[in-house]
């Protein structure tokens, strides 16, 4: 007896179906999006990095800009704290400048010879007075000059001297031209005529202020007196002052380099 064939148990299964149109038998994946467009990626090429943005450089006319800012700044800073200094040290000390007074005035000798040379002798009188209550004067010597229309009548100095708080000092001196000052022949004759002569007496000296334990630097002061006339002596006999209404002045001579001011 024949064996007869018997189905097995299980069916085979069918071959697998393309999955792909193109019969590949491939799984087929979703189209990339260059495919849906029908373009290619390109390909990745790194960049080379930017250089740094350079920096600015101040420039040297905004330097000197900001240089002269600064120093006006300072300096009007220097000249406010100055102008207080200066108002609380009014305030303090009401400071008043010293007063000068010719008192006495007496020529001598006075000639005038015929080659144009001129000796004479003055006797000079003058106080000052220091209205200060805080503040004591240093002077130093002074050099006297005393002139007529322009020309050296004589000359003469004050000796040094301290000029205290509230104080008023005689200042006695003498004021001489020796025979070596010689004129010209016009100023001569008209000294000669004269019966009085106007004077104007220069003073020339340094000062400086002592407040307490506080000296200041020197300067430099110049006094001069005008409106004074005094008489020629006829001979050998002197004539007193004609005028005593002296005006005299005191002014500040700051000295900056080979200038002075005053």
């Amino acid at each position: 007896m024949a064996d007869g064939a018997y189905p097995s148990a299980k069916p085979i299964p069918p071959p697998p179906q393309a999955l792909n149109g193109d019969g590949s038998g491939q799984p087929s994946f979703p189209p990339t999006k260059g495919q849906t467009y029908g373009s290619t990626l390109p390909t990745y090429r790194p960049q080379p990095r930017k250089p740094p943005p350079p920096r600015r450089r101040r420039s040297r006319r905004g330097c000197c800009c900001c240089c002269c800012l600064w120093l006006t700044l300072i300096l009007v800073a220097l000249v406010f704290l100055a102008a207080i200094a200066a108002g609380v040290f009014y305030l303090i000390y009401h400071p008043h400048r010293p007063t000068f007074e010719v008192v006495g005035l007496r020529l001598a000798a006075f000639n005038v010879s015929v080659t144009g040379h001129l000796t004479s002798r003055l006797d000079l009188n003058v106080t000052a007075r220091n209205p200060n209550g805080k503040i004591v004067y240093l002077y130093d010597a002074a050099s006297i000059a005393a002139q007529s229309g322009g020309v050296d009548i004589g000359d003469g100095t004050f000796p040094a001297f301290v000029h205290g708080a509230e104080n008023t000092t005689l200042l006695t001196t003498k004021l001489s031209a020796g025979a070596q000052t010689a004129l010209d022949s016009t100023a001569a004759a008209n000294l000669r005529k004269k019966t009085t002569l106007p004077l104007e007496i220069d003073v020339d000296t340094k000062v400086g202020v002592k407040i307490g334990g506080l000296k200041t630097k020197k300067m430099g002061i110049q006094v001069r007196c005008t409106g004074i006339d005094v008489g020629v002596p006829k001979g050998k006999a002197a004539v007193p002052v004609s005028s005593t209404k002296a005006a005299c002045q005191v002014k500040l001579r700051i000295k900056i380099w080979k200038w002075t001011i005053s």
